[in-house]
């Protein structure tokens, strides 16, 4: 017979993972709650990889999201599969392509109010099912109708705003009247709720908008420090419009002449003059990210806290010649009211990936793995040892081995789609492999492109023709693979596209 205290001992470092069993001997001798991992999954608006220092960019200020990176690791090779967000969020969520969660493109108000919105599983939903606090503070943006809220998808909690971005300063959200009366510790947020579903009231909080969502988001951790909890801080910054920010944040652009795309017809001074407004949001961003990691520090949290960062989307700001992501439009000869270009290049859909998670994940790790949105539902749940629920179809890798130093077997190639029918039509599948991206287009508007990444890594040469690739410039045959593998992965999840092209 072993002993209580000898068990324990025995336990030792793997304390965690026992306690995750749930087994009748652990839960008679141990309190587990404060022993199972955190996570802090944080999510920014339309920050692109190229605007982090951690990647190379030495013009923008970012020095807490790029000590994430250089604390723990940093994912080379990370991707949305959708180039806009209300998708990109759902497959975040659920680990569902878009034709399977059934968000195709940007949720605009219409279809919020009408039938769309969020209907599968989250594993923020998951990870409460197994004891954990949750909370979403910030943006949603899928679906107004009540049963799309957040608290039906797996959140506790949840401060923030359904759709349209509040204000830039002293914002307003939702408020419901029961949740101000209840707890105390929490008063700095509340749960927005639909006027269809309760009497809600507006409350005005002060301060800028990250910072609020950031208050908030400290006042959930505080309460919940003494149990496991899962808290997603989703800013809305640096999506447009960039302005007002603090004077703090500005301030480090002040004398900056960014480094700008050039191109005939460019308005280079404006060119500028954005990009500083774009880094100074993803600056405000940053500064409040150090809030958060400087929160878990002072309470003894970190080492038990799995910290992810990452984007919904990339951004182009003169790349391209486009401003924008996937539904960017043309700037070129600064046309009013100039089209949309539907795209999936890789500003638009490459995105940083940073984890933290000190004691587990080496400092200063970057990893070239192709990850994407996808496989986050499975990487989550396995780095803090929850399991999928079983019968349900979750797409994606689940990455979590390669925190602890371990391999995993990587797909060679990652697909996305993109249904654009707001403002605009495009419908875009994509087949994108380290040599090779193949965006077949499903609308005659448009040429279907195809790139060579290695030779031509910013996708300035689309080495397609109407009938067909240039001649010479690739192997038929590797075409013939690109573009047989992309309609067999269509058939895998039952595409719609398959059997209706519009």
């Amino acid at each position: 017979m072993i002993k209580r205290r000898d068990f324990i001992k025995a336990v030792g470092l793997g304390l965690t993972s026992v306690c995750l069993t749930g087994t009748k001997l652990i839960a008679d001798t141990i309190d587990c709650r404060s022993q199972r991992p955190n996570v802090v999954a944080i999510v920014t608006d339309d920050l692109a990889e190229w605007a982090m220092g951690a990647y190379g960019n030495r013009e923008v200020h970012t020095p807490n999201l790029d000590r994430i990176a250089n604390e723990g690791m940093l994912f080379t090779n990370s991707f949305v599969l959708t180039p806009v967000c209300s998708p990109s969020r759902a497959t975040y969520f659920s680990g569902l392509y878009p034709t399977q969660h059934t968000i195709t493109d940007f949720l605009d108000e219409n279809e919020s109010f009408d039938v769309m919105g969020y209907k599968s599983l989250t594993w923020p939903a998951v990870l409460r099912d197994h004891g954990y606090a949750t909370a979403l503070v910030g943006k949603w943006d899928l679906g107004l109708l009540p049963r799309f809220f957040p608290t039906r998808h797996g959140f506790d909690h949840f401060f923030g705003y359904l759709s349209d971005s509040p204000s830039k300063m002293d914002p307003e959200f939702e408020v419901s009247s029961d949740f101000v009366k209840t707890p105390a510790s929490l008063s700095g947020g509340g749960y927005p709720l639909p006027r269809s579903e309760i009497d809600g009231k507006m409350q005005q909080f002060k301060g800028a908008l990250p910072d609020v969502l950031t208050n908030n988001a400290m006042a959930f951790m505080k309460a919940n420090k003494d149990k496991p909890f899962a808290l997603l801080l989703h800013f809305q910054a640096p999506h447009d419009p960039y302005l007002p920010l603090p004077k703090q944040d500005l301030a480090h652009y002040r004398d900056l002449d960014p480094t700008v795309p050039e191109f005939d017809g460019a308005d280079v001074e404006q060119l500028k003059q954005t990009t500083k407004e774009y880094y100074a949001a993803v600056s405000a961003a940053d500064r409040n990210v150090g809030r958060v990691l400087d929160f878990l520090d002072e309470h003894n949290l970190s080492d038990n806290t799995l910290v992810l960062f990452t984007s919904d989307n990339g951004e182009n700001i003169g790349q391209h010649k486009i401003e924008g992501k996937g539904n960017g439009r043309w700037i070129a000869g600064g046309i009013e009211g100039a089209p949309q270009i539907p795209n999936m290049w890789d500003t638009s859909i490459r995105v940083p990936l940073v984890m933290r998670w000190p004691g587990v994940i080496k400092k200063g790790i970057r990893s070239e793995h192709m990850i994407s949105n996808l496989d986050i539902f499975r990487t989550v749940l396995g780095s803090l040892n929850v399991p999928v629920p079983k019968g349900k179809s979750i797409r994606g890798t689940d990455f979590s081995p390669l925190l602890r130093g371990k391999t995993v077997k990587q797909p060679d190639a990652i697909f996305g789609q993109y249904d654009l029918h707001n403002e605009a039509i495009g419908y875009l599948r994509m087949i994108r492999t380290r040599r090779w991206k193949y965006v077949h287009h499903f609308h005659t508007n448009f040429m279907h492109e195809l790139y060579d990444l290695k030779n031509d890594p910013e996708e300035s040469n689309n080495l397609m023709t109407r009938r067909g690739p240039e001649p010479g410039s690739i192997d038929p045959w590797t075409f013939k693979q690109l573009n047989g593998r992309l309609i067999e992965w269509m058939r895998s999840i039952d595409d719609p596209l398959l059997n209706d092209p519009y």
